[in-house]
C-alpha cells in the first residue's frame, strides 16, 4: 500500500512470517535485576548460555543472579535423570545465593524433548524449601519481549489472596509506600492517605525501573489513586494482594497472557487502556483509569500541554517525516501512535505478535490520532515477511525504519537511515517526563546525518584515517 491511499480504518494483515527478533530468554536481562531476591535458571542448550554472554553483557563486577542448566546429548538421549539435576542444582543455588525464588525458564530445547517443568518444580519445591516458578519463554512460541510476559503470567499465581498481616503492616512492608514515604514524618503519611479517593484496588502489571515506577505511581497518586501494587514487586516476598474484583492495568503492550492469566485466574477486571508512553498515551492511561473509579482527571491537560513544549525542538526535526516498523519488540503500536502525534507519518506497522483486544484501547488511539493529524492509516502487519518488507521499504524510501539489529547494517549500507528497536526496550520511555527519551533515540540517526552533511565527506574520510 503506498502512502497516497488513505484507507478509512485500520487494515490488517499476516504473512506468516518467522520471528526475527531477540530470543525470549533475553527478559532474565531485566527481571533479574527487577526482582532482588530472585534467581533465574535457564534450562537450554550452550547456544541458550552463549546467547546470554553476549546479549547481556555480563559486568565484571556484579555478580548476576541467573545461571545455565545446560542440557547435553546423556539428557537429550534419556540417560541422565532430569530431576536429580535440577535438584543437585538448585541445591547449589541455595547454599550460595539464598534467593526467595528460582524462577526456571523453559527454552526450545526443554519444548522440542518435552521436558516436563511444571512436573517437576512442585516437588523439588517441596524438598528444599524454595518457591520455583516455571515460566516456558522459549523461542518457537515467543517473541523478543513476551519472554517477560510468561514470566509474569506465571508469577501471578503466586500473588497472596489474602494478606496474613494488617493493613498497616502491608502499608510498611510495600517497597512502594517505602519509598515515597522515606524521612516523611508519620502525621506528613497519614495526610497523604487522605488525599486518596475510595475507589477498589488497583495493581498495575509490567516490569520498569524503579524511577518509572515511582512516576507513574504519582501521576496517579495526583488523581487521588492509590495504587495498591506492582507485579513484579522488587522482591519476591513482596508480590501484590490480588482477590476477586481488584482492578488491574498493564503498562507494557506485550502482557497479553498476563493480563488474561489475571482476569480468568484470578478473576480480575482489566483496565483497558492505551499505555503510558508518550505525552498523549501517558494522558490517555491516566484518564482511562480515572473514568473507571469516576474520578474527574484534574491538570494532564496542561501537563501534557507542557511536555509537548519542551519537546518541540526534537519534533522540528522529525515533523513531516516517515517511519516504517519492521516488527521486534511490541511497543511498534504505541510507538507509531507517538510518532504520528510528533508529525511523522507511519508507512508500516510490522509486529510479531498482535493482541487486538488486550491492545484494543491503543489501536484506537493510533487511528483517532492519524485521523487528528491528517495522515494515511498504517497497515499493520502480523509476523510480517522480511524479504517483502524490504522490498516494500524500497519502494516506499523511509526517512527512518526501526528494526531489529539482523537487518540495521544491510539496511544502512543501502543508503537507508535505521534505529534499532531494541534500544527502546531496554529505555526508560514510559510516562511524562521519559517522552524526550523516546525522540533523543528516534532523532539520533537523523542527527548524525545532519552532521556528516555538514562535515562533508572529504573531512570525514581524513577523521576516520586519523583513527
Amino acid at each position: 500500500m503506498t502512502v497516497a491511499q488513505q484507507p478509512e480504518a485500520l487494515n490488517f494483515e499476516c504473512e506468516t512470517g518467522n520471528y526475527h527478533t531477540f530470543c525470549p530468554i533475553s527478559c532474565v536481562a531485566w527481571l533479574y535485576q527487577k526482582i532482588e531476591d530472585s534467581f533465574f535458571l535457564v534450562i537450554g542448550t550452550k547456544t541458550c548460555g552463549y546467547f546470554l554472554q553476549n546479549a547481556m553483557g555480563v559486568m565484571i563486577f556484579a555478580e548476576p543472579r541467573y545461571a545455565m542448566a545446560e542440557l547435553e546429548e546423556g539428557d537429550i538421549s534419556a540417560q541422565l535423570n532430569d530431576y536429580e539435576e535440577l535438584k543437585r542444582l538448585c541445591q547449589q543455588i541455595k547454599r550460595d545465593r539464598n534467593p526467595s525464588v528460582i524462577v526456571w525458564i523453559g527454552t526450545c530445547t526443554t519444548e522440542i524433548i518435552k521436558t516436563d517443568l511444571e512436573g517437576l518444580a512442585p516437588k523439588l519445591e517441596a524438598e528444599i524449601g524454595i518457591p520455583i516458578v516455571v515460566a516456558r519463554a522459549n523461542g518457537l512460541d515467543y517473541a523478543f519481549t513476551q519472554g517477560e510476559d510468561t514470566v509474569l503470567a506465571a508469577m501471578a499465581h503466586r500473588c497472596p489472596e489474602k494478606s496474613p498481616i494488617s493493613e498497616t503492616e502491608k502499608g510498611e512492608r510495600n517497597a512502594i509506600q517505602k519509598l515515597m514515604n522515606f524521612g516523611k514524618k508519620k502525621e506528613d503519611v497519614a495526610q497523604d492517605e487522605s488525599e486518596y479517593v475510595n475507589h477498589p484496588p488497583l495493581v498495575l502489571f509490567g516490569s520498569l525501573p524503579d524511577p518509572v515506577v515511582t512516576q507513574l505511581t504519582l501521576e496517579l497518586k495526583k488523581q487521588g489513586i492509590k495504587v495498591s501494587g506492582w507485579l513484579p514487586a522488587k522482591r519476591f516476598t513482596e508480590l501484590p494482594v490480588i482477590e476477586e474484583g481488584y482492578y488491574v492495568a498493564g503498562v507494557n503492550p506485550f502482557l497479553s497472557r498476563t493480563a488474561t492469566t489475571l482476569m480468568r485466574r484470578r478473576k480480575c477486571k482489566l483496565i483497558g487502556a492505551p499505555f503510558p508512553i508518550g505525552p498523549d498515551g501517558t494522558r490517555a492511561w491516566v484518564e482511562k483509569i480515572c473514568s473507571v473509579f469516576g474520578i474527574t482527571p484534574k491538570g494532564l491537560e496542561e501537563r501534557e500541554a507542557q511536555i509537548w513544549e519542551n519537546l518541540e525542538e526534537y519534533v522540528q526535526l522529525i515533523r513531516g517525516k516517515s517511519v516504517f516498523f519492521m516488527g521486534d519488540n511490541l511497543l511498534e503500536i504505541s510507538l507509531a501512535r507517538f510518532l504520528v502525534r510528533c508529525g511523522m507519518t507511519v508507512q508500516e506497522i510490522g509486529i510479531p505478535y498482535m493482541d487486538k483486544r488486550y491492545q484494543a484501547a491503543e489501536l484506537a488511539l493510533l487511528e483517532k490520532t492519524c485521523q487528528e493529524m491528517n495522515v494515511p492509516l498504517p497497515t499493520i502487519f502480523e509476523k510480517p515477511d522480511n524479504y517483502n518488507q524490504v522490498q516494500r521499504i524500497y519502494e516506499l524510501k523511509p526517512d527512518l525504519v526501526i528494526t531489529g539489529m539482523a537487518h540495521a547494517n544491510p539496511l544502512e549500507a543501502r543508503g537507508i537511515n535505521t534505529k534499532w528497536s531494541v534500544e527502546f526496550t531496554f529505555a526508560q520511555i514510559h510516562g511524562f517526563g521519559n517522552a524526550r527519551d523516546v525522540l533523543e533515540l528516534v532523532t539520533r540517526p537523523l542527527r548524525r546525518n545532519n552532521n556528516l552533511k555538514d562535515l562533508g565527506w572529504d573531512k570525514l574520510v581524513r577523521e576516520e584515517a586519523k583513527v
